[in-house]
């Protein structure tokens, strides 16, 4: 469920942030390109939690 909501979530702020730009700039909108830069995002997201350790660091004394 964690990825379907991820891309999901991409996929709609990705697609808002390429239609706005494109008609700020005054060029065609391209839809498929919001949904590779998302697609893209969203193992980039993935891939950055599973570096990214879950457990807290313990302290030194």
């Amino acid at each position: 469920m964690q990825y379907i909501g991820t891309f999901f979530w991409s996929f709609l702020l990705i697609s808002l942030l390429n239609y706005v730009v494109s008609a700020v700039q005054n060029v065609p909108f391209d839809f498929m390109l919001g949904v590779y830069v998302s697609l893209a995002v969203s193992i980039l997201i993935f891939v950055i939690s599973a570096i990214i350790p879950d457990e807290p660091v313990a302290e030194k004394h």
